[in-house]
Protein backbone atom coordinates (compact mmCIF):
# COMPACT_ATOMS: atom_id res chain seq x y z
CA UNK A 1 0.00 0.00 0.00
CA UNK A 2 1.06 3.68 -0.93
CA UNK A 3 2.26 5.92 2.32
CA UNK A 4 -0.50 8.10 3.02
CA UNK A 5 0.11 12.11 2.98
CA UNK A 6 -1.40 14.11 5.74
CA UNK A 7 -3.35 16.86 4.64
CA UNK A 8 -3.42 20.12 6.62
CA UNK A 9 -6.79 20.25 9.05
CA UNK A 10 -8.16 23.22 7.81
CA UNK A 11 -7.82 21.62 3.98
CA UNK A 12 -9.45 18.94 5.39
CA UNK A 13 -11.91 20.58 6.68
CA UNK A 14 -12.74 22.28 3.78
CA UNK A 15 -12.72 19.06 1.38
CA UNK A 16 -15.41 17.55 4.29
CA UNK A 17 -17.75 20.41 3.68
CA UNK A 18 -17.64 20.60 0.34
CA UNK A 19 -18.08 17.06 -0.35
CA UNK A 20 -21.15 17.43 2.29
CA UNK A 21 -22.71 20.17 0.46
CA UNK A 22 -22.41 18.40 -2.93
CA UNK A 23 -23.38 14.72 -1.37
CA UNK A 24 -26.77 16.48 -0.21
CA UNK A 25 -27.17 18.48 -3.80
CA UNK A 26 -27.02 14.82 -5.00
CA UNK A 27 -29.47 13.02 -3.14
CA UNK A 28 -31.39 16.20 -2.88
CA UNK A 29 -32.43 15.70 -6.93
CA UNK A 30 -31.76 11.57 -7.50
CA UNK A 31 -34.20 11.00 -3.90
CA UNK A 32 -36.18 13.93 -4.31
CA UNK A 33 -36.95 12.77 -8.07
CA UNK A 34 -37.74 9.28 -7.22
CA UNK A 35 -40.17 10.62 -4.26
CA UNK A 36 -42.71 12.05 -6.95
CA UNK A 37 -43.25 8.92 -8.98
CA UNK A 38 -46.46 8.32 -7.06
CA UNK A 39 -47.76 11.18 -8.38
CA UNK A 40 -47.59 9.89 -12.20
CA UNK A 41 -49.63 6.77 -10.95
CA UNK A 42 -53.32 7.85 -12.11
CA UNK A 43 -52.18 9.97 -15.05
CA UNK A 44 -49.91 7.17 -16.49
CA UNK A 45 -52.60 4.40 -15.45
CA UNK A 46 -55.51 6.56 -17.34
CA UNK A 47 -53.38 6.88 -20.41
CA UNK A 48 -52.54 3.04 -20.89
CA UNK A 49 -55.34 1.45 -19.11
CA UNK A 50 -53.43 -0.11 -16.69
CA UNK A 51 -54.18 -1.19 -13.15
CA UNK A 52 -52.18 0.12 -10.01
CA UNK A 53 -50.46 -3.19 -9.54
CA UNK A 54 -49.16 -2.88 -13.33
CA UNK A 55 -47.43 0.77 -12.34
CA UNK A 56 -46.92 -0.86 -8.74
CA UNK A 57 -45.11 -3.76 -10.17
CA UNK A 58 -42.80 -1.18 -12.11
CA UNK A 59 -42.02 0.86 -9.32
CA UNK A 60 -41.26 -2.48 -7.19
CA UNK A 61 -38.83 -3.32 -10.10
CA UNK A 62 -36.71 -0.02 -9.65
CA UNK A 63 -36.58 -0.73 -6.13
CA UNK A 64 -35.23 -4.29 -6.74
CA UNK A 65 -33.46 -3.42 -9.53
CA UNK A 66 -31.86 -0.49 -7.12
CA UNK A 67 -30.95 -2.77 -4.51
CA UNK A 68 -29.34 -5.30 -6.22
CA UNK A 69 -27.37 -3.10 -8.22
CA UNK A 70 -25.80 -1.96 -5.13
CA UNK A 71 -23.41 -4.49 -3.65
CA UNK A 72 -21.67 -4.34 -6.80
CA UNK A 73 -21.96 -0.49 -7.53
CA UNK A 74 -20.91 -0.36 -4.42
CA UNK A 75 -18.13 -2.11 -5.00
CA UNK A 76 -16.80 -0.65 -8.21
CA UNK A 77 -17.19 2.61 -6.00
CA UNK A 78 -14.67 1.16 -3.31
CA UNK A 79 -12.58 0.09 -6.43
CA UNK A 80 -12.50 2.50 -8.75
CA UNK A 81 -13.89 5.59 -6.95
CA UNK A 82 -17.38 7.36 -6.15
CA UNK A 83 -17.08 9.87 -8.90
CA UNK A 84 -17.33 7.84 -11.80
CA UNK A 85 -20.28 5.92 -10.08
CA UNK A 86 -21.75 9.18 -10.04
CA UNK A 87 -21.80 10.10 -13.78
CA UNK A 88 -22.33 7.15 -14.99
CA UNK A 89 -25.56 6.28 -12.84
CA UNK A 90 -26.77 9.97 -13.76
CA UNK A 91 -26.62 9.11 -17.36
CA UNK A 92 -28.80 6.07 -17.21
CA UNK A 93 -31.18 7.93 -14.41
CA UNK A 94 -31.59 10.68 -16.93
CA UNK A 95 -32.02 8.53 -19.80
CA UNK A 96 -34.60 6.46 -17.52
CA UNK A 97 -36.83 9.78 -17.49
CA UNK A 98 -36.41 10.22 -21.04
CA UNK A 99 -37.66 7.33 -22.38
CA UNK A 100 -40.75 7.41 -20.02
CA UNK A 101 -41.59 10.21 -21.91
CA UNK A 102 -41.90 8.91 -25.13
CA UNK A 103 -43.32 5.25 -24.82
CA UNK A 104 -46.00 4.06 -26.56
CA UNK A 105 -46.80 0.68 -24.85
CA UNK A 106 -46.92 -0.11 -21.06
CA UNK A 107 -43.90 -2.53 -21.50
CA UNK A 108 -41.94 0.76 -21.76
CA UNK A 109 -42.90 2.05 -18.78
CA UNK A 110 -41.52 -1.05 -17.32
CA UNK A 111 -38.18 -0.29 -19.04
CA UNK A 112 -38.06 3.20 -17.78
CA UNK A 113 -39.32 3.79 -14.35
CA UNK A 114 -38.39 0.16 -13.63
CA UNK A 115 -35.01 -1.00 -15.04
CA UNK A 116 -33.21 2.06 -16.40
CA UNK A 117 -34.57 4.09 -13.33
CA UNK A 118 -33.33 1.80 -10.80
CA UNK A 119 -30.04 1.18 -12.30
CA UNK A 120 -29.43 4.89 -12.13
CA UNK A 121 -30.55 5.35 -8.67
CA UNK A 122 -27.94 2.45 -7.52
CA UNK A 123 -25.30 5.19 -8.79
CA UNK A 124 -26.44 8.07 -7.77
CA UNK A 125 -27.94 7.83 -4.15
CA UNK A 126 -26.67 7.54 -0.36
CA UNK A 127 -24.76 3.94 -0.45
CA UNK A 128 -22.10 6.05 -2.67
CA UNK A 129 -21.71 9.88 -1.68
CA UNK A 130 -22.22 8.87 1.99
CA UNK A 131 -19.10 6.36 1.61
CA UNK A 132 -16.93 9.34 0.04
CA UNK A 133 -18.24 11.34 3.09
CA UNK A 134 -17.64 8.68 6.12
CA UNK A 135 -13.62 8.81 4.23
CA UNK A 136 -13.43 12.43 4.84
CA UNK A 137 -14.72 12.71 8.75
CA UNK A 138 -13.71 11.50 12.37
CA UNK A 139 -15.50 8.33 13.52
CA UNK A 140 -17.24 10.10 15.97
CA UNK A 141 -18.87 12.97 13.43
CA UNK A 142 -19.78 10.14 10.70
CA UNK A 143 -23.19 9.85 11.93
CA UNK A 144 -23.77 13.33 12.18
CA UNK A 145 -22.42 14.03 8.36
CA UNK A 146 -24.92 11.20 7.62
CA UNK A 147 -27.60 13.27 9.09
CA UNK A 148 -26.58 16.24 7.18
CA UNK A 149 -26.39 14.20 3.88
CA UNK A 150 -29.71 12.29 4.60
CA UNK A 151 -31.36 15.32 5.28
CA UNK A 152 -30.60 16.81 1.59
CA UNK A 153 -32.68 13.79 0.50
CA UNK A 154 -35.62 14.96 2.57
CA UNK A 155 -35.23 18.15 1.07
CA UNK A 156 -35.11 16.60 -2.57
CA UNK A 157 -38.63 15.48 -1.23
CA UNK A 158 -40.22 18.40 -0.18
CA UNK A 159 -38.68 20.99 -3.16
CA UNK A 160 -38.54 18.64 -6.23
CA UNK A 161 -41.99 17.16 -5.80
CA UNK A 162 -43.95 20.02 -5.55
CA UNK A 163 -42.27 20.77 -8.95
CA UNK A 164 -42.90 17.16 -10.83
CA UNK A 165 -46.54 18.24 -9.62
CA UNK A 166 -46.50 21.43 -11.42
CA UNK A 167 -44.56 19.60 -14.50
CA UNK A 168 -47.44 17.55 -14.59
CA UNK A 169 -50.17 20.12 -14.42
CA UNK A 170 -48.28 22.30 -17.26
CA UNK A 171 -47.13 20.24 -19.06
CA UNK A 172 -48.52 16.49 -18.86
CA UNK A 173 -46.84 13.85 -17.29
CA UNK A 174 -44.78 13.41 -20.32
CA UNK A 175 -43.45 16.53 -20.62
CA UNK A 176 -42.80 16.45 -16.48
CA UNK A 177 -40.63 13.15 -17.30
CA UNK A 178 -38.60 15.25 -19.47
CA UNK A 179 -38.36 18.18 -17.26
CA UNK A 180 -37.34 15.76 -14.18
CA UNK A 181 -34.54 14.32 -16.29
CA UNK A 182 -32.99 17.86 -16.95
CA UNK A 183 -32.52 17.79 -13.57
CA UNK A 184 -31.13 15.04 -13.11
CA UNK A 185 -27.66 16.20 -15.32
CA UNK A 186 -27.00 18.35 -12.36
CA UNK A 187 -25.48 15.39 -10.24
CA UNK A 188 -22.78 14.89 -12.31
CA UNK A 189 -21.78 18.32 -11.99
CA UNK A 190 -22.05 18.26 -8.51
CA UNK A 191 -20.21 15.02 -8.08
CA UNK A 192 -16.51 17.04 -8.60
CA UNK A 193 -17.27 18.12 -5.63
CA UNK A 194 -16.33 15.02 -3.86
CA UNK A 195 -12.59 14.77 -3.48
CA UNK A 196 -10.12 11.84 -3.54
CA UNK A 197 -9.44 12.20 0.46
CA UNK A 198 -6.60 10.42 2.54
CA UNK A 199 -8.79 8.92 5.10
CA UNK A 200 -8.75 10.08 8.46
CA UNK A 201 -9.61 6.19 9.79
CA UNK A 202 -6.40 4.94 7.56
CA UNK A 203 -2.49 3.66 8.79
CA UNK A 204 0.00 3.39 6.28
CA UNK A 205 1.14 -0.16 5.01
CA UNK A 206 -0.12 -3.33 5.50
CA UNK A 207 -2.33 -6.03 4.07
CA UNK A 208 -5.96 -4.83 4.10
CA UNK A 209 -6.58 -8.86 3.24
CA UNK A 210 -9.43 -7.75 0.61
CA UNK A 211 -12.88 -7.50 -0.18
CA UNK A 212 -13.17 -11.41 0.13
CA UNK A 213 -12.17 -11.19 4.18
CA UNK A 214 -14.66 -8.31 4.58
CA UNK A 215 -17.44 -10.15 3.26
CA UNK A 216 -16.51 -12.82 4.87
CA UNK A 217 -16.11 -11.12 8.55
CA UNK A 218 -19.69 -9.49 8.00
CA UNK A 219 -21.82 -12.92 6.86
CA UNK A 220 -20.53 -14.16 10.15
CA UNK A 221 -21.58 -11.25 12.44
CA UNK A 222 -25.14 -11.65 13.77
CA UNK A 223 -25.80 -8.12 14.33
CA UNK A 224 -25.00 -7.19 10.96
CA UNK A 225 -28.29 -9.21 9.81
CA UNK A 226 -30.07 -7.98 12.23
CA UNK A 227 -29.36 -4.64 10.86
CA UNK A 228 -30.64 -5.59 7.57
CA UNK A 229 -34.08 -7.13 8.49
CA UNK A 230 -34.99 -3.71 10.34
CA UNK A 231 -33.73 -1.83 7.06
CA UNK A 232 -36.04 -4.42 5.24
CA UNK A 233 -38.98 -2.96 7.12
CA UNK A 234 -37.92 1.13 6.34
CA UNK A 235 -37.94 0.05 2.63
CA UNK A 236 -41.21 -1.54 2.86
CA UNK A 237 -42.94 1.23 4.72
CA UNK A 238 -41.17 3.84 2.32
CA UNK A 239 -42.12 2.32 -1.16
CA UNK A 240 -45.75 1.85 -0.04
CA UNK A 241 -46.28 5.48 1.24
CA UNK A 242 -44.42 7.06 -1.76
CA UNK A 243 -45.91 5.17 -4.50
CA UNK A 244 -49.47 4.81 -2.98
CA UNK A 245 -50.50 7.61 -0.77
CA UNK A 246 -51.18 10.21 -2.62
CA UNK A 247 -54.01 7.59 -4.64
CA UNK A 248 -55.00 6.62 -1.33
CA UNK A 249 -55.74 10.07 -0.58
CA UNK A 250 -57.84 10.68 -3.79
CA UNK A 251 -59.97 7.08 -3.58
CA UNK A 252 -61.21 8.69 -0.21
CA UNK A 253 -62.15 11.97 -1.29
CA UNK A 254 -59.31 13.98 -0.88
CA UNK A 255 -57.99 16.31 -3.81
CA UNK A 256 -54.92 15.71 -5.44
CA UNK A 257 -53.12 18.29 -4.24
CA UNK A 258 -53.19 17.16 -1.28
CA UNK A 259 -51.33 13.97 -1.75
CA UNK A 260 -48.35 15.97 -3.26
CA UNK A 261 -48.43 18.57 -0.77
CA UNK A 262 -48.30 15.73 2.17
CA UNK A 263 -45.16 13.94 0.70
CA UNK A 264 -43.28 17.57 0.23
CA UNK A 265 -44.26 17.40 4.33
CA UNK A 266 -42.58 14.23 4.28
CA UNK A 267 -39.55 15.36 2.88
CA UNK A 268 -40.04 18.75 4.98
CA UNK A 269 -39.72 17.30 8.08
CA UNK A 270 -37.13 14.88 7.16
CA UNK A 271 -34.58 17.37 7.19
CA UNK A 272 -35.46 18.17 10.99
CA UNK A 273 -35.45 14.14 11.61
CA UNK A 274 -32.32 13.28 9.54
CA UNK A 275 -30.50 16.26 11.35
CA UNK A 276 -31.04 15.08 14.42
CA UNK A 277 -31.35 11.17 14.27
CA UNK A 278 -27.68 11.56 12.89
CA UNK A 279 -26.86 14.29 15.44
CA UNK A 280 -28.61 11.93 18.12
CA UNK A 281 -26.14 9.05 16.53
CA UNK A 282 -23.31 10.40 17.41
CA UNK A 283 -24.22 10.28 20.88
CA UNK A 284 -26.04 7.58 22.05
CA UNK A 285 -26.67 3.90 20.80
CA UNK A 286 -27.57 3.77 17.16
CA UNK A 287 -29.79 0.24 17.16
CA UNK A 288 -31.85 1.54 20.33
CA UNK A 289 -32.44 5.04 18.26
CA UNK A 290 -33.47 2.74 15.48
CA UNK A 291 -35.70 0.97 17.47
CA UNK A 292 -37.69 4.18 18.62
CA UNK A 293 -37.46 5.53 14.99
CA UNK A 294 -39.60 2.15 14.02
CA UNK A 295 -41.83 1.86 17.07
CA UNK A 296 -42.99 5.68 16.50
CA UNK A 297 -43.47 4.95 12.69
CA UNK A 298 -45.78 2.08 13.88
CA UNK A 299 -48.09 4.65 16.58
CA UNK A 300 -47.88 7.43 13.81
CA UNK A 301 -49.92 4.55 11.43
CA UNK A 302 -51.65 3.58 14.17
CA UNK A 303 -53.49 6.77 14.91
CA UNK A 304 -53.70 7.91 11.16
CA UNK A 305 -55.60 4.98 10.74
CA UNK A 306 -58.22 5.10 13.69
CA UNK A 307 -58.57 9.38 13.40
CA UNK A 308 -60.87 10.39 10.78
CA UNK A 309 -59.22 11.00 7.91
CA UNK A 310 -58.69 14.98 6.55
CA UNK A 311 -56.38 16.84 4.45
CA UNK A 312 -55.26 18.04 8.55
CA UNK A 313 -54.76 14.49 9.52
CA UNK A 314 -53.34 13.61 6.28
CA UNK A 315 -51.01 16.54 6.77
CA UNK A 316 -50.23 15.47 10.24
CA UNK A 317 -49.70 12.35 9.50
CA UNK A 318 -47.10 13.44 6.78
CA UNK A 319 -45.34 15.47 9.11
CA UNK A 320 -45.26 12.89 11.59
CA UNK A 321 -44.19 10.33 9.42
CA UNK A 322 -41.83 13.04 7.68
CA UNK A 323 -40.15 13.33 10.83
CA UNK A 324 -39.47 9.30 11.12
CA UNK A 325 -38.70 8.73 7.25
CA UNK A 326 -35.14 8.73 6.63
CA UNK A 327 -33.53 9.05 9.73
CA UNK A 328 -32.93 5.37 9.36
CA UNK A 329 -30.09 6.10 6.83
CA UNK A 330 -27.82 7.98 9.05
CA UNK A 331 -28.32 5.68 12.02
CA UNK A 332 -27.60 2.51 10.27
CA UNK A 333 -25.03 3.33 7.59
CA UNK A 334 -23.00 4.52 11.00
CA UNK A 335 -23.85 1.24 12.85
CA UNK A 336 -22.52 -0.17 9.34
CA UNK A 337 -19.50 2.12 9.72
CA UNK A 338 -18.74 1.17 13.21
CA UNK A 339 -18.64 -2.80 12.89
CA UNK A 340 -16.65 -3.51 9.99
CA UNK A 341 -14.54 0.46 8.97
CA UNK A 342 -15.17 2.47 5.67
CA UNK A 343 -12.66 0.48 3.87
CA UNK A 344 -15.21 -1.12 2.00
CA UNK A 345 -18.34 0.39 3.27
CA UNK A 346 -19.83 1.15 -0.05
CA UNK A 347 -20.33 -2.53 -0.67
CA UNK A 348 -21.25 -3.29 2.95
CA UNK A 349 -23.54 -0.78 3.23
CA UNK A 350 -24.86 -1.97 0.02
CA UNK A 351 -25.73 -5.46 0.60
CA UNK A 352 -28.02 -3.96 3.91
CA UNK A 353 -29.46 -1.67 1.51
CA UNK A 354 -30.15 -4.28 -1.04
CA UNK A 355 -32.43 -5.65 2.38
CA UNK A 356 -33.95 -2.21 2.07
CA UNK A 357 -35.03 -2.34 -1.63
CA UNK A 358 -36.32 -6.03 -1.45
CA UNK A 359 -38.39 -4.77 1.54
CA UNK A 360 -39.23 -1.63 -0.92
CA UNK A 361 -40.24 -4.10 -4.21
CA UNK A 362 -42.92 -5.70 -1.57
CA UNK A 363 -44.79 -2.72 -0.71
CA UNK A 364 -44.97 -0.75 -3.71
CA UNK A 365 -45.98 -4.02 -5.99
CA UNK A 366 -48.39 -6.00 -2.86
CA UNK A 367 -50.12 -2.59 -1.99
CA UNK A 368 -51.10 -2.49 -6.13
CA UNK A 369 -51.54 -5.97 -5.94
CA UNK A 370 -54.27 -5.75 -3.07
CA UNK A 371 -55.57 -2.77 -3.78
CA UNK A 372 -56.81 -4.71 -7.68
CA UNK A 373 -58.03 -7.51 -6.29
CA UNK A 374 -59.75 -6.65 -2.94
CA UNK A 375 -60.48 -2.37 -3.39
CA UNK A 376 -58.52 -1.51 -0.47
CA UNK A 377 -55.58 -0.79 1.26
CA UNK A 378 -56.54 -1.72 4.62
CA UNK A 379 -54.11 -5.15 4.69
CA UNK A 380 -51.45 -3.09 3.98
CA UNK A 381 -51.78 -0.69 6.48
CA UNK A 382 -51.63 -3.13 8.98
CA UNK A 383 -48.69 -5.04 7.67
CA UNK A 384 -46.71 -1.43 7.92
CA UNK A 385 -47.68 -1.57 11.81
CA UNK A 386 -46.89 -5.28 12.43
CA UNK A 387 -43.60 -4.74 11.03
CA UNK A 388 -42.88 -1.67 12.43
CA UNK A 389 -43.35 -3.01 15.81
CA UNK A 390 -40.93 -6.59 14.69
CA UNK A 391 -37.92 -3.62 13.33
CA UNK A 392 -38.25 -1.77 16.59
CA UNK A 393 -38.24 -4.95 18.67
CA UNK A 394 -35.21 -6.45 16.36
CA UNK A 395 -33.34 -3.19 16.24
CA UNK A 396 -33.56 -3.12 20.16
CA UNK A 397 -31.04 -6.58 20.24
CA UNK A 398 -28.89 -5.00 17.99
CA UNK A 399 -25.04 -4.03 19.08
CA UNK A 400 -23.08 -1.97 16.91
CA UNK A 401 -19.91 -2.54 18.81
CA UNK A 402 -16.73 -2.00 16.40
CA UNK A 403 -14.76 -5.43 15.78
CA UNK A 404 -11.17 -6.24 15.85
CA UNK A 405 -10.67 -5.96 12.23
CA UNK A 406 -7.77 -4.44 10.77
CA UNK A 407 -8.76 -5.68 6.89
CA UNK A 408 -11.71 -3.58 7.31
CA UNK A 409 -10.98 -0.54 9.15
CA UNK A 410 -7.71 0.46 7.34
CA UNK A 411 -6.67 1.92 3.40
CA UNK A 412 -7.03 4.71 1.31
CA UNK A 413 -9.51 4.20 -1.15
CA UNK A 414 -10.25 6.32 -4.27
CA UNK A 415 -12.91 8.98 -4.91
Amino acid sequence: MKPISVQPRSNWARSAMIAIACSALIVTLSMGIRQSFGLFLQPIGRDFGIGREYFGFAIALQNLLFGLAQPFVGAIADRYGVRRVLVVGTLIYAAGLLIASQVVLPGGIMLSLGVLIGLGLSGTTFVVVLTGVARLVRPEQRSFAFGLVTAGGSFGQFAVVPVAQAFISDWGWRGAMMGLAALTLIIAGAAIGIRRPQDLTSTAGGNDGGLVRALTQAAAHPHYWLLNAGFFVCGFHLAFIATHFPAYLVDQGIAPSVGATSLALVGLFNILGSYLFGLWGGRYSRPRLLAALYAGRALAIALFLLLPLSPVSAFAFAAALGFLWLGTVPLTNGAVASLFGVRYLSTLYGIVFLTHQIGSFIGAWAAGRLFDTTGSYTAIWIACIVLGIAAAAISYVTRDTPIAAPALQTAESPL
